[in-house]
């Protein structure tokens, strides 16, 4: 069997680098300055590329594809670090309300109103959006613990969630404990935001409070938020696996450049075995990441378990070829200006994003023992 990009995601990958190319480097911001958006890099890829409107449906004005499309942008995006609310507009807020409108349970119309709503201006890059939802921050099934829905005359939620990504969006949505189970809600009423330093500076975080804030029902049918949930942890996959390949590319560089004793770094036996070990995990960790978003796009039996494997991971390879970047660096590694620091944040913020590799480890233990 032969698992590989067809033509046209060949393309796209190539259209994207080229867009980061032209733009050439992104600055880092210095150690006490907050996250910096690109807000010129995104409008290129929004207008240019079409990156938000890849998985929205044509009825909603995007282009149709799968959502492996956007994997595969991610991934691109992934390599250099590159600041973008691809993960939090283009896959959170689209898979959560397409989520919706395939499984809305009791709550009708609601979340096909709300899709044909917001789904074009997400598309057309004008918009952005993201979820709300404790369960960013574990693999387990108790995704809405930190928010909780009740209803009168309308639903409310209240609650705190420490991280989300993105801030001050135009469109939130929340997953929120309901009596019933977790449920998915458009946020309508009013939001405080306190917008926070994470440590991969790279990426934009905040803590949201709801007090009492009105919101719409979308989903109540416990398939949509297992859908959002697969879609967003095989996204962060994309993530680190374009992390990985790129850390691990340059540290291949320098390992030929640098002299030591007359020779090359990359000369000595030693470092030429780690390093075919981390070239190991990194290819293993792409197939996994590619056969599990195929797996979720295709609504595969066995979405779930590939979806655990992949994060499982792709976490502990990003992690292990970041911290061996730094290692075959040396002392230069160890320094602000030198990039090696931000690949190690981001492996282990992916890391913790959406479960660690124990959570999932555990999780398929759990499945295979039930």
């Amino acid at each position: 069997m032969r698992f590989a990009l067809d033509e046209d995601q060949q393309e796209l990958a190539r259209t994207v680098r080229q867009v980061l190319d032209r733009r050439g480097e992104i600055a880092p911001p210095g150690p006490t300055e907050p996250y910096l958006h690109d807000g010129g890099l995104w409008t290129q890829l929004c207008e240019q590329v079409g990156v938000c409107a890849l998985a929205v449906p044509e009825e909603y004005d995007g282009v149709g594809t799968s959502s492996f499309e956007t994997h595969v942008v991610l991934e691109v995006l992934g390599g250099p670090l590159t600041p973008s609310p691809l993960l939090s507009t283009g896959v959170l807020t689209v898979q959560g309300l397409l989520a919706a409108v395939a499984h809305p349970g009791s709550a009708g119309e609601a979340a096909s109103d709300a899709a044909a709503r917001i789904l074009p201006a997400v598309a057309a890059g004008t918009a952005s959006g993201t979820v709300v939802w404790a369960g960013l921050s574990n693999a387990g099934t108790d995704e809405a613990g930190a928010l909780t829905a009740t209803r009168a005359e309308e639903w409310t939620l209240t609650g705190r969630v420490d991280l989300v990504l993105g801030s001050h969006t135009d469109v939130l949505l929340a997953v929120a404990a309901t009596p019933e189970g977790p449920a998915l809600f458009e946020v309508t009423g009013e939001v405080a935001w306190q917008p926070t330093t994470a440590l991969d500076q790279s990426v934009e975080v905040a803590a949201v409070e709801l007090h009492a804030t009105t919101a719409t029902l979308l989903s109540d049918d416990p398939r949509a938020v297992r859908r959002l949930r697969m879609h967003a942890t095989t996204a962060v996959t994309a993530l680190q696996v374009g992390g990985a390949r790129a850390a691990l590319g340059r540290t291949v560089d320098f390992l030929r450049q640098r002299e030591q004793f007359g020779r090359p770094l990359g000369s000595f036996q030693a470092l030429k075995h780690r390093v075919a070990d981390l070239l190991v995990l990194v290819e293993a960790g792409r197939s996994a990441s590619w056969s599990a978003a195929w797996a979720v796009a295709r609504e595969a039996a066995d979405a779930e378990r590939q979806t655990a494997v992949a994060k499982a991971w792709c976490s502990e390879a990003f992690t292990a070829v970041a911290g061996e970047m730094i290692q075959l660096h040396g002392g230069i590694a160890i320094t602000w200006e030198h990039e090696a620091h931000r690949y190690f944040k981001r492996a282990h913020l992916t890391g913790q994003l959406l479960g660690t590799a124990r959570e999932h480890r555990r999780t398929l233990l759990d499945r295979r023992s039930a």
